[in-house]
């Protein structure tokens, strides 16, 4: 709905429970080359805890054929129809409704609802699709038993799909046939699905903890059966690991997955029939990244775990969403931790937290994790739902500890099931098991922002006490001015020259600890302080162990405190992020150097401690690539004021440049002991040696010389694998060397000629090409633009190509002439007409123009004041927009 052409904005605090509940849905889609006929029957009753009895059905871009209310054709002037609702009055009992709506899935660019993708239609109905569909009460506490049969011709669309178990097909006249699905589990919905199209499909089975014979498929285009195996091996681990550490068994005959290249999202979890972008479910050696197994593997567990969380037990409304996506995640992460190694997944979930979660914590887009308010929902699945979501299960993890934490599931999981809930009835349960008060926890839930928490130390040699104070603050938001504290839980451990202290904190903290040199503490005011005893020696605080609270950390660590916890902390995300501590500190060095001196040489404690941590043979590989990978550019630009966006670049890279030549001997060894011909795996050990062996490669390929040189142009040449292929080309391509200019056309043109006929290989083709630091690089953007690789309208194109030069190419996106705002802006005005929910999201960049200097700010806003002019604007692009400009 609009209010004088502007979208209205919905409120938590109106919630009402609907009018009229759905308590069986049976559809029919009757599938043509121009059009979809649907028809709906409805069993309608009303809530007879509401008092009206209109009731209104979200509709949108829909033909309306019939309304016939009881076995009676309604006349028009006895509904109400508009664009958004068709209205009926007088339903007080319960009720049949059948209605008739043409939609034409050829049409569909939002890529919601019913859509036509390449060889198959399909549906993403989340959030609010469904309307696109028929007409329906479309929010996620309606839930109904779903029967649907799908119609189409036999020859286009051999295989035809929906919900829950198939129950009945058959053949039907001018070479037509039929398939009947059933769903006996009630769902809102959001979760409804169909598929049809020319597919093929391979088979497994898993014996569920019951006993029940489960059949696993997998359906893709007939090319890309040889890229199904991972994703398949990757559900039974997930269902095996959901039934060991949940206790939750999967519920149907069959389980279904349908690989879809032009899709928005990354997956969905409808019930018995989740949809993939392929880039999520794709997979094979010679086509697929590490990076990308791994991210198959958790996004697979990530959908199937949603069956219970999320499915099973799903969101009373989409205020509620980070219910299910924030848990979700959290379950997938530890999922991932469990498959592979936990110090790595980890530190690979924390960067992401704070070079993106906490940069829209601080930005236009701020919210809580349980939003108050919201104009259009797509614009909330994002980082501070999922991701930081997922922290604030962690921390609920952290305080009640894995056997408690465990019950309070069961018992929400039985409480719940085959209900639509709040984040107060999850919580709930953990208070339930535990009996702890969790009225100041759920701050996390109402307020947005990140806190900040100052730390400072004193030691007394004396009395050999050593005290801790912290000091929490939360800058304002747009939602809230002043916050209150945080409950906050901050595992710490003392290090003194020979490693961890043991601690003495008083009978409070010493109580049935196994391991008495780390504690968690508990901050709940503004200022707190914490004095351990019979400290004899003035140790370096361990503080925010593992990453126990998505805060930001401030302590006044001095060279040889950092360089202490990079040798003796046992925890890996601590020497992690002492590493990154050290790498911005140098970084910030280097950056006043260069003001007066164009070639600054390192600090060589830097360098020392580098060369520690590359020939440690007792760290994981894998951990020693991620502390090699310096603080991105945007995350240096976070930490600070104004951002500098030359200034970082060019300290940043200096920094690489002159640790590369300083360790050159160090990374031609590392990489001669990890380079393998050993058969292709992706256990967690050879995906560690391969990362440290590339780590080594990029360092290589950053000094530049005429050895490094042919060494990665003979890995591009004779890689086995696309994790090695893909490391050397883009080596090849980010280098700014003179020397390896011939040999980045012959590998653009040589990859391109290789790998056409692979989409996602091409992908990162154009995200390779996009991200290069040089002046050129959006000039060639446009010129990729053009490319037969290129198009427009699917989403997966866009992420990799506007998306990466605008996300990841900072130096050039922000070139002071303001071309890569105005260049962005053309592209999000095309797409709010076409793709809204692709527009908005690539909005991002520009919505933290006030970081900038001011001639970056004035440049910028002017785009968004382009784009907000733009006539017909979506909701999608009209919310994100008032917000970044207000």
């Amino acid at each position: 709905m609009r209010d004088n052409d502007n979208p209205v904005k919905i409120y938590l605090k109106d919630y009402q429970a609907p009018s009229h509940w759905i308590k069986k849905t049976e559809l029919e889609f009757d599938i043509f080359d121009t059009h979809t006929c649907v028809t709906s029957r409805l069993q309608i009753e009303k809530n007879f805890e509401s008092s009206a009895d209109l009731l209104t059905l979200n509709g949108e871009d829909l033909e309306l054929l019939s309304v016939v209310l009881d076995g009676v054709a309604l006349g028009d002037d006895e509904y109400t129809l508009d664009d958004e609702q068709l209205s009926i009055a007088g339903l007080s009992g319960t009720h049949i409704l059948e209605i008739k709506t043409n939609i034409k899935p050829k049409e569909n660019t939002s890529l919601e609802g019913l859509y036509r993708s390449r060889l198959m239609y399909c549906t993403q109905c989340e959030a609010q699709g469904f309307r696109k569909i028929t007409y329906y009460l479309d929010r996620p506490d309606v839930m109904s038993e779903f029967t649907t049969t799908v119609i189409a011709d036999k020859k286009t669309c051999p295989i035809l799909l929906s919900n829950g178990n198939e129950v009945a097909r058959g053949d039907s006249e001018k070479g037509r046939h039929w398939v009947t699905w059933h769903d006996p589990h009630l769902k809102p919905a959001y979760l409804f699905a169909l598929v049809a199209g020319e597919l093929a499909y391979i088979d497994d089975h898993y014996k569920t903890m019951s006993g029940r014979d489960v059949l696993l498929r997998i359906f893709v285009e007939e090319k890309d059966l040889d890229k199904c195996d991972h994703a398949m091996q990757s559900l039974k681990h997930a269902m095996r690991w959901d039934e060991t550490s949940y206790g939750r068994e999967y519920d149907l005959d069959i389980f279904m997955i349908v690989a879809v290249d032009d899709f928005n999202m990354g997956a969905m979890e409808n019930k018995g029939l989740n949809i993939f972008n392929t880039s999520c479910v794709l997979a094979n050696p010679k086509t697929t990244t590490d990076a990308a197994f791994q991210r198959v593997e958790a996004v697979v567990a990530h959908e199937y775990f949603h069956n219970w969380s999320g499915n099973r037990v799903t969101c009373r409304d989409w205020f509620q969403l980070s219910l299910k996506e924030g848990f979700t995640v959290f379950r997938d992460a530890e999922f991932s931790a469990d498959m592979g190694s936990r110090t790595v997944k980890r530190i690979e979930d924390v960067s992401l937290m704070r070079s993106l979660q906490f940069a829209e914590d601080g930005g236009p887009m701020a919210h809580p994790v349980q939003p108050d308010a919201f104009i259009e929902i797509s614009n909330f699945y994002t980082l501070t739902i999922y991701e930081k979501g997922a922290e604030v299960v962690r921390m609920i993890h952290t305080l009640l500890g894995a056997e408690k934490f465990r019950e309070g599931c069961d018992l929400y999981f039985e409480r719940h099931d085959g209900q639509a809930v709040t984040i107060d009835d999850f919580v709930a349960a953990m208070r339930d098991v535990s009996g702890r008060n969790f009225d100041q926890f759920m701050l996390w839930y109402k307020q947005a922002g990140t806190p900040e928490l100052k730390v400072t130390e004193r030691f007394d040699e004396a009395s050999e006490e050593y005290t801790l104070t912290f000091k929490q603050h939360c800058r304002p938001t747009p939602e809230c001015e002043h916050k209150k504290p945080y409950l906050i839980p901050v595992s710490v451990s003392l290090i003194g020259e020979a490693g961890l202290c043991p601690l003495y904190l008083g009978e409070e903290g010493e109580a049935d600890r196994e391991d008495n040199t780390v504690t968690v503490l508990e901050l709940t005011e503004a200022e707190q302080s914490f004095t351990f005893s019979q400290v004899k020696e003035k140790p370096v605080p361990s503080l925010l162990r593992n990453f126990t609270a998505p805060v930001k950390l401030a302590f006044r660590y001095s060279t040889e405190d950092l360089i202490r916890i990079v040798k003796l902390d046992t925890d890996g995300f601590c020497k992690w992020d002492a590493a990154q501590q050290l790498a911005i500190n140098e970084i910030n060095r280097v950056m006043s150097l260069l003001v007066n001196d164009p070639s600054p040489s390192l600090n060589p404690d830097f360098i020392s401690t580098f060369k520690y941590v590359l020939n440690d043979d007792q760290l994981d590989p894998a951990m020693v690539a991620q502390m090699f990978e310096l603080p991105s550019e945007k995350y240096l630009g976070e930490l600070s004021k104004t951002i500098d966006v030359e200034s970082i670049h060019f300290a940043r890279s200096c920094v690489q440049r002159k640790l590369a030549k300083a360790l050159k001997a160090d990374f031609l060894s590392i990489y001669s002991s990890f380079s393998s011909s050993d058969t292709f795996s992706v256990s967690a050990d050879a995906i560690a040696a391969r990362s440290l062996k590339n780590m080594a490669l990029h360092y290589l390929g950053v000094e530049g010389s005429d050895a490094s040189r042919q060494l990665i142009e003979d890995q591009f040449m004779n890689a086995s694998n696309m994790t090695d292929e893909l490391a050397a080309f883009k080596a090849i391509v980010h280098s700014t060397k003179a020397s390896f200019k011939s040999l980045k056309a012959l590998a653009i043109e040589r990859f391109y000629s290789k790998w056409k006929d692979e989409a996602l290989v091409i992908n990162n083709w154009l995200s390779v090409q996009a991200s290069q630091p040089i002046p050129s690089a959006m000039s060639e953007v446009k010129a990729l633009m053009q490319h037969e690789a290129f198009d427009h309208r699917n989403p997966n194109k866009l992420r990799s190509l506007v998306g990466a030069f605008c996300s990841a190419n900072i130096i050039n996106f922000h070139a002071s002439s303001g071309a890569g705002y105005e260049f962005l802006a053309d592209e999000i005005i095309k797409l709010n007409r076409s793709n809204p929910q692709i527009a908005s999201r690539l909005l991002t960049p520009l919505t933290k123009w006030r970081s900038y200097d001011e001639n970056r700010q004035i440049k910028m806003k002017a785009a968004l004041e382009r784009i907000k002019n733009t006539d017909a604007l979506s909701k999608d692009v009209f919310e994100v927009l008032t917000k970044t400009l207000s």
